[in-house]
């Protein structure tokens, strides 16, 4: 079984907002004590104390990670953002090959295309669609070559969009350019958080 300072520390893995609180210094550690031993069940005051120090240390761990953060807004901030409209995605059979960005997962392919090739889509693989969705954007954020080289870009931006309340339908790279495909209703309010 593990220790509280290890149970402690997984869950604030797997709840980056806390993470990112903690880094940045700003947590009430007496509250987070009494919200992690609430939610894992430990009401010894023995282990809400060990839930504390535990948390106090790996504060201590993280706070290098902030460094990167700057080093995150300053790729972005030279950035150039591409804004592509009239996007559709098709899940389709596995066994359909076709001219377009397609993705190859383990028992499907997702197909991205614009509205102009939609139609040649949907007569040539009409039997072999899965599922689609229609009315996309595709955002490109076009970085430097640095973007090789700072973790978390990518874990950056796609927190931007889940705290603004944005679904990514589809997510892949190019090396520089950072692609995300999301409903056009949604476009405004991302162009003004991806404003870096």
């Amino acid at each position: 079984m593990k220790s509280t300072a290890e149970q402690t520390t997984d869950y604030i893995k797997e709840h980056p907002h806390i993470k990112s609180c903690l880094k940045k210094g700003l947590i009430n550690y007496s509250a987070l004590a009494r919200l992690i031993s609430k939610e894992l069940n430990i009401d010894k005051k023995t282990s809400k104390e060990a839930i504390l120090i535990a948390a106090r240390r790996f504060q201590q761990k993280i706070k290098k990670e902030f460094g990167y953060d700057r080093d995150i807004k300053k790729l972005l901030s030279t950035s150039e953002i591409e804004v592509k409209n009239k996007i559709n995605v098709y899940v389709v059979d596995k066994n359909v090959k076709v001219d377009a960005i397609t993705l190859e997962g383990s028992e499907n392919n997702t197909v991205i295309v614009s509205d102009k090739n939609k139609c040649l889509i949907e007569k040539k693989f009409k039997n072999s669609i899965i599922k689609k969705h229609t009315d996309l954007v595709l955002i490109i954020i076009k970085s430097s070559k640095d973007i090789e080289s700072i973790p978390g870009v990518v874990a950056y931006i796609t927190s931007l969009f889940s705290e603004n309340g944005v679904n990514i339908v589809e997510f892949l790279s190019c090396w520089t350019d950072t692609l995300f495909v999301i409903e056009a209703k949604d476009l405004h309010k991302a162009i003004e958080f991806l404003k870096f």
